[in-house]
């Protein structure tokens, strides 16, 4: 999906999992309810799903940081899904996206601002580095969106 959609909210889906299924380039991605959303999490992506994020964030920002590249060819070529492990990564970021693109109207700059700047708030992680590492460090992310579409954080 474009960040560029962000920029009109009401072509948006309103479900986040609606959202990050689009991101994440998922079939009936408009369908898509939180518990379909984690099931398919849990039973593992499909590789397309780390191509299409690539495609958004850029590739060196996902295959290698994110997705072992050897691991993303073996799935795409076997047409295998991803692990486990990898799908939670990649839905976690997807999340961050979701929050930041929304946070920003698309803007792709700012978006990649926000990411790549180490944020006091963060205890000077970036906030990409930080939603990368963990399901907790993707949370502080998303609670540090949050805060900051509420007014109380900068």
């Amino acid at each position: 999906m474009n960040l560029q959609a962000y920029a009109n909210p009401a072509e948006m889906p309103a479900s986040e999992a609606m959202r990050v299924g689009r991101l994440l380039a998922l079939d009936r991605s408009d369908r898509l309810s939180d518990v379909q959303l984690a099931r398919r999490v849990a039973g593992g992506l499909p590789s397309q799903a780390a191509l299409a994020l690539a495609e958004t964030l850029g590739r060196k920002r996902v295959v290698g940081p994110v997705v072992p590249e050897a691991t993303l060819r073996r799935a795409h070529k076997a047409k295998s899904r991803l692990s486990r492990q990898v799908s939670e990564r990649l839905y976690e970021i997807g999340r961050v996206v979701d929050a930041v693109g929304r946070a920003y109207r698309g803007d792709r700059d700012a978006i990649e601002a926000f990411l790549s700047r180490p944020h006091p708030l963060l205890e000077g992680e970036t906030p990409f580095d930080l939603a990368r590492s963990s399901s907790a460090g993707a949370e502080a992310v998303l609670n540090l969106v949050r805060r900051a579409e509420a007014g109380i954080a900068p």
